[in-house]
């Protein structure tokens, strides 16, 4: 009877995500994404501010690890949980039930590998690697503090994620969005209380801060866990099913190539801040104020990008290809246009967001020139990263990974040259904002070019 249930639930959910209007039915699938990822822009904001309270030396050894933790967050929620959400959405589009309950417990060993993995190499070479990156003195010691706490809990961050991914598979963005805002609210809280103290309880510093975190991801595993064992699922994690070579290869490769685009983007981060210390600490900065933005658009294009990719899945599981296509483009389109409309307003008006941070004019300066160039361009970006997601779904990525190739080639080329060639902060501006407009175009025209019928 259970069986049957299901059955019927999986004949409506693949009905409502194959055959409803497209733009309300991304929209709706969207909006709790946006809740969820923007809250997880903030608490990194938040938790950059508490280190900050600690001293500079903290602050600068986050600064160290920050790119590290960024990573795995990409790795395991948007790379390896594309890979996830991928399989699982077009074994439901062909409404093959019995292969969707095995990927879950596929999935669920490919994360836990890969979480011990980065506990490992992170626990036991953590100061090799960030004495390799640059890291030394107190600042250093501040970042093993953080990073010894951090990656030992990496399991909790990789099922965690790979458990969301499941059900954002299934078409419920609801859960995973109410988890993660859980998370965010307690990490939040708890990272405050164990890093700075309050009342009896001491303040451990950067080891407390890290320690909130794992807190409240190790709970969030465990609740998803048992959620997934329940009847609540429309999948159910089970031990008891057979292993295969298959559906391992199902999953890993949307996720192994969707991690090379993880490993370019924080690449280029890490190239171009390298870059723009060069220009002086003005530009350095402004930059840095630019980038806080961008962080907070990403959620935006990640929420819309990760509904299409489970209705592209969906639909391409159900071999209806010119659909796929064409929730593609629209999710495409609504992500361009409201990101690339904040990014129009910054542009005209940057003090709405600069003026937050300083008010050096300097710095304003130097921000305002930031924002005429590359806030036009902030539209190209989230239309060729939604397209980039929504390929995940079709599992068809050689296109958009070699588009955030050329666009990683082209910034840290240029960049360089401009350096040896006593070139100007606005110059690099410019070649920021052009390496953006080269990845949503190019991304687009493999979109474009690419068949993505079975």
């Amino acid at each position: 009877m259970r069986q049957s249930f299901k059955t019927n639930k999986l004949e409506r959910l693949q009905n409502t995500l194959t055959s409803a209007p497209i733009f309300p039915t991304i929209w709706r699938l969207a909006l709790p994404n946006i809740f969820a990822m923007t809250a997880s822009a903030l608490v990194t904001i938040a938790e950059t501010w508490y280190v900050g309270q600690l001293g500079l030396l903290p602050l600068a050894g986050m600064a160290l690890v920050f790119p590290v933790v960024m990573l795995q967050q990409m790795l395991s929620a948007g790379s390896m949980g594309g890979g996830i959400s991928s399989a699982v959405s077009r074994a439901l589009g062909a409404k093959d039930l019995v292969k969707a309950n095995a990927l879950v417990l596929h999935a669920t060993i490919i994360s836990l590998g890969i979480g011990l993995f980065f506990t490992f190499i992170f626990v036991f070479f953590s100061r090799l690697i960030f004495t390799a990156i640059g890291g030394q003195g107190e600042a250093l010691e501040h970042c093993l503090a953080y990073a010894n706490i951090a990656f030992l809990g990496a399991v909790s961050i990789w099922l965690t994620n790979s458990f969301t991914s499941v059900l954002r598979g299934t078409g419920n963005m609801r859960t995973p969005s109410q988890v993660l805002l859980t998370v965010c609210l307690v990490q939040v809280a708890l990272s405050g209380i164990l890093g700075l103290g309050l009342g009896p309880v001491p303040a451990f510093g950067m080891a407390g801060v890290a320690a909130g975190t794992v807190t409240a991801y190790s709970a969030s595993a465990i609740y998803l866990f048992f959620y997934l064992r329940s009847s609540r699922s429309l999948l159910k994690l089970s031990f008891n099913s057979p292993l295969s070579q298959t559906l391992f290869i199902d999953i890993l490769k949307v996720g192994g190539i969707s991690s090379l685009s993880s490993l370019q983007t924080v690449a280029t981060i890490v190239v171009v801040t390298s870059l723009m210390s060069s220009f002086g600490p003005e530009a350095l900065a402004a930059y840095g104020i630019g980038t806080r933005l961008e962080f907070l658009l990403v959620p935006i294009t990640f929420a819309f990008g990760v509904a299409c990719l489970s209705m592209v899945g969906m639909a391409l599981g159900a071999n209806m290809a010119q659909r796929a296509k064409q929730v593609a483009w629209s999710g495409a389109l609504l992500s361009s246009v409201l990101v690339g409309c904040i990014g129009l307003l910054v542009s005209f008006w940057p003090g709405i967001w600069t003026e937050i941070f300083t008010s050096n004019p300097v710095v304003l300066s130097y921000t305002e020139l930031y924002f005429k160039w590359v806030g036009p361009c902030y539209g190209f970006f989230a239309l060729g990263l939604c397209l980039y997601f929504a390929s995940q779904g079709a599992g068809k990525l050689l296109g958009p990974v070699l588009a955030g190739t050329f666009r990683f080639i082209v910034v840290a080329a240029g960049g360089i040259w401009l350096t040896q060639n006593n070139g100007s902060a606005v110059e690099m501006f410019s070649l920021i904002a052009a390496g953006m407009v080269c990845f949503g175009l190019l991304t687009a025209l493999a979109v474009y070019k690419v068949s993505w019928a079975r």
